[in-house]
């Protein structure tokens, strides 16, 4: 079993050190165990959902540590992040080459409109926002720096029912994503643990599954991760997830490069 979405209390909404999902990992038989935490930002911006800067060799070492320490379980250094092109050349520089982290993900948690940046959780209202959110985030794909995007879908959250705007959206990541030759997560957390109240009924905020549906007919690959916020919850939602994998015939993305170092 193998995981490549995992937090740590630095991010300030999820609980645990590195060694507590460690051991949870290799109790429940897994063989691969990333972090993925919130990235501190150069700007030390979003403070409130993330590391501060001051936080990341805290955060290397306790993982370094923990992989001399747990030789039996491959353990690897990621982050997972916000692109914006004044942070680029820090992802590059510093987090890539600096502290020579395996792999970064890109998760679209902020999105630019109008002038300001608005949540991807909770502020995805209207077919401009929707517009908005997706133009970003395929820049974003774009940036060349990313192993895979996490929760794509995560607009679900807040933009409710499925219509012609979200199959819009939808159609354009995925093009993206199958000309990038970029992975998307399937989310276990968002698949067991968000789920929302629509006038379609209730669904997981995500993964949405007119999302994946779609997905079919692009081609792409795949990744399931449990986005870990909880030492127990390691593995949350990764059997559900490769259950819908299997039942829509997605096809399952090979991630053992970033096992390399």
């Amino acid at each position: 079993m193998k995981n490549y979405h995992t937090h740590t209390f630095r991010c300030k909404h999820a609980v645990g050190e590195v060694d507590d999902y460690v051991q949870a990992a290799a109790a429940k038989g897994f063989t691969v165990l990333g972090f993925a935490d919130h990235t501190a930002l150069p700007d030390n911006r979003w403070l409130y959902m993330r590391m501060g800067r001051a936080e990341l060799p805290g955060y290397v070492r306790a993982i370094e540590q923990a992989q001399g320490t747990w030789p039996g379980l491959t353990i690897l250094k990621g982050m997972e992040c916000e692109w914006a092109s004044e942070y680029h050349s820090f992802f590059e520089d510093v987090l890539l080459g600096q502290y020579g982290l395996d792999y970064l993900i890109l998760g679209c948690h902020f999105f630019p409109h109008n002038g300001d940046w608005l949540s991807s959780h909770y502020e995805v209202h209207s077919a401009e926002h929707l517009v908005s959110y997706t133009r970003h985030l395929i820049e974003s794909m774009r940036s060349g720096l990313f192993a895979f995007v996490a929760h794509p879908d995560v607009f679900g959250l807040s933009y409710l029912n499925w219509d012609k705007n979200t199959e819009a959206a939808a159609k354009d990541i995925l093009g993206a994503a199958k000309e990038l030759d970029l992975p998307l997560e399937i989310n276990g957390h968002g698949l067991v643990s968000r789920w929302v109240e629509s006038d379609q009924g209730p669904r997981p905020a995500y993964p949405w599954l007119p999302f994946w549906e779609l997905a079919r007919d692009y081609g792409i690959q795949v990744v399931v991760n449990s986005d870990a916020h909880k030492p127990a919850l390691v593995d949350e939602g990764l059997a559900e997830g490769f259950d819908l994998v299997r039942s829509l015939g997605l096809t399952l993305a090979n991630m053992e490069h970033l096992e390399g170092g």
